[in-house]
């Protein structure tokens, strides 16, 4: 086959071929369709985009701005706000007593609430100086639940401790329901018991207006409340006062020279 032959056939071919009209349309259509998808797309990344940084600014401030912290959980309070570890003290009575200055002082430890607080209270009143409360039983167990107290004397600048207890689970006391303790206006320990015993220091309920102290020759002397406001400064005695972590008010009697005491009552 020669070359001519070759064109011939080419020609011929070409003349059978029907060429139509180019897809421009759907060409258009196709690129619209894709362009919409990649919008699509880019608006919903938008979108998830902006929707968490609303959440965020919406945790983080409030309308006005202001910045919004979580409330933080309700603490218990602590042993030394409890006073557990460091009591409580309040002055009952102050004086002068023949060129001696005294005072009468009643200090106050927190309830613990299970054997381990009260065991480390223990330590931190043996570390004070007060010694155990005379609790019964005399060990932690005893002491859970229950606030305890001394009282202690000083004369000249010397202290000792001369009443301790716990108070009764059971509550204060009430109507003209009182307890007292009576010993000489003395450190030292040497005093016979019953000889000069005229210091009385008592309990009485909140609602105990006076309390009548008597001694052994029937004179009396009379304690009772100040009046509301009353601010006490310098020396005093034979007054009915509130103490620091007390349930119970306090009282102090001091009764002449020579006397001892006989009996205290509340009398209003």
């Amino acid at each position: 086959m020669t070359h001519g032959d070759i064109a011939v056939l080419l020609a011929t071919a070409a003349d059978e071929v029907t060429i139509g009209p180019a897809p421009c349309q759907a060409v258009v259509r196709g690129g619209r369709r894709r362009r919409a998808r990649r919008w699509v797309t880019a608006a919903a990344a938008a979108l998830v985009a902006a929707g968490s940084t609303g959440t965020l600014a919406l945790a983080g401030a409030g309308g006005d701005g202001a910045e919004r912290v979580a409330p933080a959980a309700t603490r218990p309070p602590v042993g030394d706000e409890r006073h557990l570890y460091a009591p409580r003290s309040s002055d009952l009575a102050r004086g002068t007593d023949h060129g001696r200055t005294w005072k009468v002082v009643v200090s106050v430890w927190g309830a613990p609430r299970d054997r381990t607080e009260a065991r480390h209270q223990l330590d931190a009143m043996a570390g004070a100086g007060f010694g155990n409360p005379g609790v019964e039983p005399p060990t932690a167990a005893g002491l859970v639940g229950r606030s305890a107290y001394f009282v202690r004397l000083t004369v000249d600048g010397r202290t000792s401790t001369k009443v301790r207890g716990v108070f009764d689970r059971r509550g204060t006391l009430s109507g003209r329901q009182v307890w007292s303790a009576a010993l000489p206006l003395e450190i030292r320990r040497t005093t016979p018991r019953g000889s000069g015993e005229r210091l009385v220091i008592g309990r009485v309920s909140p609602t105990a207006q006076e309390v009548t102290c008597t001694w052994d020759d029937s004179t009396t002397t009379t304690a009772y409340r100040p009046a509301p406001g009353t601010g006490i400064v310098g020396d005093f005695e034979d007054l009915i006062r509130p103490a620091d972590g007390s349930p119970s008010d306090w009282f102090v009697c001091l009764g002449p020279e020579g006397r001892t005491f006989r009996a205290a009552a509340v009398t209003k």
